[in-house]
């Protein structure tokens, strides 16, 4: 009996190396922010960048993620990381051909930003300023952040991805903020509020108050997420 010897020769095919990079959303001020990177080493060392690396051979994508957003930023986010992109250009990374898997992670905040390992620094950032082309990123990371906006703006009309945006308690003008900020659009307070609540399910009062604000008056409600939003979403996007 005789046995075929393999012809497959792994020096015959190109080498390209793994990396992840992670888009972290979070409302800040009213505003859509990304956590940023400044690069401490070349290439674009001195840029702005998202958090991410090298996917190491004894660590698995999730694994390299976790490890990357944590050791460059400090921020621990890894029960919200998720998969939403992958991107191969030949030319995007001047090193060599590198393939890198794009993770999504929504904060309602991040506490203890921390610059490390070769990122020199460490901040949040309003997404608008690079959208607009004011902040330019290193490597085709605008990109993946426009993806990573796309796909929430697509998924606060489906999902209750809206609810992560927030704290555990929250007002509905916080609630309504984000849906203006992601979408771009202004919506009507009474409107809002009607909707929310026109279904029990959506928000659950908790029966306390915000605290009182600058401008006086009687401190808004506050309500935590009810069951509903496992399974969609209250609020539809008219103007796509």
């Amino acid at each position: 009996m005789t046995t075929k010897t393999s012809t497959y020769d792994p020096s015959q095919f190109p080498a390209f190396a793994v990396t992840v990079d992670v888009a972290v959303l979070t409302m800040s001020e009213g505003r859509l922010h990304v956590l940023l990177v400044r690069r401490g080493v070349e290439p674009f060392a001195g840029m702005w960048a998202i958090p991410g690396g090298f996917k190491r051979p004894d660590e698995s994508l999730d694994e390299a993620a976790q490890r990357e957003l944590r050791e460059e930023t400090g921020v621990d986010g890894a029960s919200l990381l998720r998969q939403f992109a992958a991107y191969g250009d030949p030319e995007r990374d001047p090193r060599m051909n590198v393939v890198t898997v794009a993770y999504l992670a929504v904060l309602s905040d991040v506490p203890g930003i921390v610059g490390g390992t070769d990122a020199a620094a460490a901040a949040l950032v309003p997404v608008s300023e690079i959208l607009s082309g004011q902040l330019e990123l290193a490597f085709d990371h605008a990109r993946i952040l426009r993806d990573a906006v796309e796909r929430i703006r697509i998924d606060l009309g489906l999902t209750g991805i809206a609810t992560a945006f927030v704290r555990r308690m929250f007002t509905l003008a916080d609630l309504r903020a984000v849906y203006e900020e992601v979408w771009g659009v202004q919506l009507d307070a009474a409107n809002f509020r009607r909707s929310i609540l026109a279904d029990e399910g959506w928000v659950v009062p908790t029966g306390r108050r915000a605290r009182p604000g600058a401008a006086g008056g009687k401190p808004a409600e506050l309500y935590r997420a009810g069951r509903m939003w496992r399974q969609g979403a209250p609020i539809r996007n008219a103007s796509r």
